[in-house]
């Protein structure tokens, strides 16, 4: 059942999208619509970026110590409501709650108080004489509007990551969550409103025609992405036609190497949790593993023995290591990592779907 309306947040007040067009907020762990978020038009993008362009005029003049303030008070703020965001990250990934409390909000909040201490320490490199007569030196200066466009896998994390830098460093921004996971992001400029101007932090929700909108807008002087390989090629070609800077956090594989002289029990160990981990929806997974010819067999059946005890399943239970893919496509798209396995390979463990509700896979090898 729909309960709620994710609005646009431009200017300092939550908005609908100009047209009204809404899409569906779905739980990945129940697979029910829970909410709608706005799916904003070339229109809404503009009057978020003409905002934050607004803005910038005034908080680029901010000192280092009214920044750093005003990030502190959002750390704070964070950390006193630190249980509704486990809840409301939770409720739209479906990740467990007690690893989204340990594991996610206290590093998040940590990361917002160390770019406020950064904002009192910017400086130029270097400062002198190369031409007789003159002085040179490097001067540091806010950017101007940076559009943000972050990914479902760790939607709150990602977001503090491009947010807190910009705002350390003068910038105002136009942020654009995954339409899947938009409701964290959300939440956090709901509550930087009280701390900010209004116009320094917009976010507004939507589809990649949204984001292609943020990344073509001819306002933002630095679009920032993490996303697949595809999309930075996208976003690099967009922005080179008026010399956007860009910054790409793009997709990666990450494959381990197990030696021959390697403690089986304590790799196979450590690599599950890391392959698993948020149902392996991280840069940094361990997708596969390359190991030495002396502990090869001894090694796939001590990982088919950690897959085996490693459970996935509903947000409250306090067993499970990790919830459920972020949607269908992404279900669709690992459980064809296994229908189309080649002839030499062997499936050990998983393979398949946990439960009659939510994208939920089982630990495979």
């Amino acid at each position: 059942m729909t309960t709620r309306t994710f609005q646009n947040l431009i200017n300092g007040e939550l908005v609908d999208s100009v047209d009204g067009h809404t899409s569906a907020v779905v739980n990945p762990a129940t697979e029910q619509e829970y909410a709608r978020a706005a799916v904003s038009g070339s229109e809404d993008v503009d009057r978020a970026m003409n905002a934050a362009a607004t803005a910038f005029d005034s908080w680029r003049d901010s000192t280092p110590a009214e920044r750093q303030l005003a990030m502190l008070k959002l750390a704070d703020a964070m950390e006193r409501r630190a249980d509704e965001f486990v809840a409301v990250e939770s409720e739209n990934t479906g990740k467990p709650l007690g690893f989204t409390k340990s594991e996610e909000l206290p590093p998040a909040i940590d990361q917002v108080r160390f770019f406020a201490g950064a904002a009192r320490v910017l400086e130029g490199r270097s400062a002198g004489e190369y031409l007789a007569g003159h002085t040179s030196y490097v001067r540091r200066e806010p950017i101007g509007v940076v559009a943000q466009v972050t990914p479902w896998n760790y939607p709150l994390m990602m977001a503090i990551w491009k947010v807190a830098p910009a705002l350390a460093a003068g910038n105002t921004l136009v942020i654009k969550p995954s339409d899947t996971t938009p409701a964290s992001t959300l939440l956090l400029g709901e509550i930087a409103q009280e701390f900010f101007p209004p116009g320094v932090f917009n976010v507004v929700t939507g589809d990649r025609d949204t984001g292609r909108a943020l990344v073509e807008h001819p306002i933002p002087q630095l679009v920032s992405i993490t996303g697949s390989v595809r999309a930075g090629m996208e976003v690099a070609t967009s922005a080179a036609a008026d010399l956007k800077r860009t910054h790409l956090e793009l997709g990666g594989k990450a494959p381990v190497v197990v030696f021959d002289d390697a403690d089986v029990e304590s790799a196979a160990e450590a690599i599950a949790g890391a392959g698993y981990f948020n149902a392996g929806q991280d840069c940094t997974s361990a997708t596969r593993v390359l190991a030495g010819p002396r502990v090869h067999d001894d090694f796939v059946a001590a990982l088919t023995e950690q897959a085996k005890n490693t459970k996935t399943g509903q947000p409250d239970d306090e067993d499970v290591l990790y919830g459920p893919v972020n949607n269908p496509d992404q279900l669709a798209r690992v459980s064809g990592f296994v229908g189309r396995l080649p002839d030499h390979a062997e499936l050990r463990a998983g393979g398949h779907r946990v439960g009659d509700r939510g994208y939920f896979y089982a630990p495979t090898v």
